[in-house]
């Protein structure tokens, strides 16, 4: 039998594909979901718990009895000050130790798998559960980039690695060379809603998303769908270059049916 699956739950789809995909395995599976980001419509007939950031000590407790192995983290949480989170001791503690590896999210992350790990459980990336969701390389639909958008690619390649080398983001809006805008704390939709205001006449500009430069590919993967797209067309893009190999695309066939519809190109990239 497969190890018993601990899902901790933050925002977006990814979640509930992964429980899912542990009922299709027939693999228990429990789930931590995170006050205020996740999806309660997943949740309906799963063994789950309810915990705000910042309740590490009983996060663990929870898993411990509910007899996890393997721990998977996926979909976004909006990042609290420390007085919203109110830490219990475990997490307090944890803080106190990382120091200033908690400012910068891939330092926080990589501290947070520490803990896990430390208690005992083997963490996983979310790939690694739902099977070959990694973006491959090449254009994925009908729509062809040409000569201007390879180019802001480029640039956007360019941006991306030294946004992702001071751990700032992984997303960046470049059309016809300029910088639209980057990806900070505020996540890739609201960079998109942000820049609809900011585009140029003539071609569109393109969506950049990479991992940074030594990411853990466990967790906090790009992630890009259907619903990227749409966000992209009401933007006034025209494209979407993931990165090949560590980035998560949900429903690939309907993100390539919604691009082709709306004349985006949609491509995985290797930087």
């Amino acid at each position: 039998m497969p190890a018993k699956l601990g899902i901790i739950a933050g925002g977006g789809s990814v979640p509930g594909q992964l429980i899912q995909a542990a009922q299709r395995q027939g693999r228990d599976c429990f789930v931590l979901a995170i006050k205020n980001s996740a999806d309660p419509v997943m949740l309906d007939g799963v063994d789950h718990a309810w915990l705000r950031l910042g309740q590490a000590g009983r996060a663990f407790e929870l898993l411990h009895e509910k007899q996890v192995a393997e721990v998977v983290m996926a979909g976004p949480v909006r990042r609290p000050t420390l007085s919203e989170m109110r830490p219990d001791w475990r997490t307090a503690r944890f803080f106190a130790r990382i120091g200033l590896k908690a400012l910068g999210d891939d330092g926080l992350l990589s501290a947070v798998i520490g803990e896990f790990e430390s208690e005992g459980f083997k963490v996983v990336g979310a790939h690694e559960v739902l099977g070959d969701l990694l973006a491959h390389p090449g254009v994925w639909g009908s729509v062809q980039p040409d000569a201007q958008a390879n180019s802001d690619v480029l640039r956007g390649i360019a941006v991306a690695q030294g946004l992702g080398a001071l751990d700032v983001g992984q997303s960046v809006v470049v059309q016809q060379g300029i910088v639209l805008g980057v990806e900070a704390i505020e996540g890739t939709d609201a960079l998109l809603t942000r820049v609809g205001g900011l585009r140029r006449a003539g071609p569109g500009g393109v969506l950049i998303k990479l991992c940074k430069p030594g990411q853990d590919k466990r967790v906090d993967l790009p992630t890009v769908g259907p619903d990227t797209v749409r966000k992209a067309q009401e933007a006034g893009l025209r494209g979407i270059a993931v990165e090949a190999g560590a980035a998560i695309v949900v429903d690939l066939d309907g993100m390539v049916r919604a691009a082709d519809r709306a004349g985006i190109f949609v491509m995985g990239i290797s930087p």
